[in-house]
């Protein structure tokens, strides 16, 4: 097969909450421009919906998105809105709120609990939705959630959200968002160049009790929102190599390989590494490789 023929199904399924979707997903922060946010130059907006709408056509059904994911120009909520409206059956668009961005683009302090409602309502209009499929809390460095988490626990009693994640938080915060309502998602960041010893807890725990775990800059790596990562590991070239593979597919393929709860959101405004994303989903690595690169992550630093 060529990667034009792999769909996201080829990925395997899990479900967020209740919501089945593919392990392999989209995330939307490129979709503004050639950097996220601020960086780099805003992005074509037809060359953007038209990745939305193809990231459909392969079965991508689930989708990672923000209201502060925005650039000078391009507004990625606005661009789900306009690509995908009405959405179809069975897709799943994820949010986060907590963080916040003034309209000059400068990031703002980070919400109180009591603005949660309106973050949610922000998207609530952009995406054009009279409910969120799955909102995550992102957590702005404060040392408990529980007063955040329960914010939102009184939006999805009131069905404003269908289901609940946290993001950015360290493994006791799990526990504690627990204790007020359940938890269907766990977003932190996560890569194959990027030890980090509270992440791998948090994917252990989340494993063993079914709870998807979403990272993001899997591709990315230490370069973070300015792109995809250009540095990488031997292991990983020669894993790519033996695969006839690029580097970004092994860095994706490595990350399902965590476990069957994990989900990959590679994200792209470029319809060819679209099509190189979603196929990594069906990139099987060997035991032995996942050995060597294991290995070569807990040397990395």
């Amino acid at each position: 097969m060529t990667s034009e023929t792999i769909t996201a199904k080829a990925s395997g399924t899990f479900t967020l909450g209740d919501l089945p979707v593919s392990r392999l997903g989209f995330g939307a922060m490129r979709l503004t421009g050639s950097a996220a946010f601020h960086h780099g130059t805003p992005s074509d907006r037809d060359r953007s919906i038209a990745v939305l709408r193809k990231a459909v056509d392969v079965g991508v059904d689930h989708i990672d998105t923000a209201a502060f994911y925005f650039s000078a120009l391009r507004s990625a909520n606005e661009l789900i809105n306009t690509a995908l409206a009405p959405y179809p059956d069975g897709l799943v668009i994820a949010t986060k709120v907590g963080p916040h961005r003034e309209y000059d683009g400068d990031w703002g302090t980070s919400a109180r609990p009591d603005q949660l409602r309106g973050h949610v309502e922000e998207n609530l209009r952009q995406l054009g939705r009279d409910h969120l499929d799955l909102v995550y809390l992102r957590r702005m460095g404060q040392d408990s959630i529980a007063e955040h988490f329960g914010a939102l626990a009184e939006l999805h009693a009131a069905g404003l959200v269908r289901h609940l994640g946290i993001s950015g938080v360290e493994p006791r915060h799990l526990a504690e968002a627990q204790a007020i309502a359940p938890v269907a998602s766990v977003q932190n960041r996560y890569a194959l160049d990027r030890p980090d010893p509270q992440a791998d807890e948090l994917l252990r725990r989340c494993g063993e009790q079914r709870i998807a775990f979403v990272p993001f800059y899997a591709v990315a790596g230490d370069t973070g929102e300015r792109g995809a990562t250009t540095a990488h590991d031997d292991e990983v070239l020669a894993v790519a190599r033996a695969h006839g593979a690029s580097p970004a597919q092994v860095r994706i393929a490595w990350t399902l390989h965590q476990g069957p709860h994990v989900l990959a959101i590679p994200g792209t405004g470029n319809p060819d590494h679209l099509a190189e994303n979603v196929a990594a989903g069906a990139l099987r690595l060997t035991n032995d490789e996942l050995v060597r690169l294991d290995s070569a992550r807990q040397h990395t630093g």
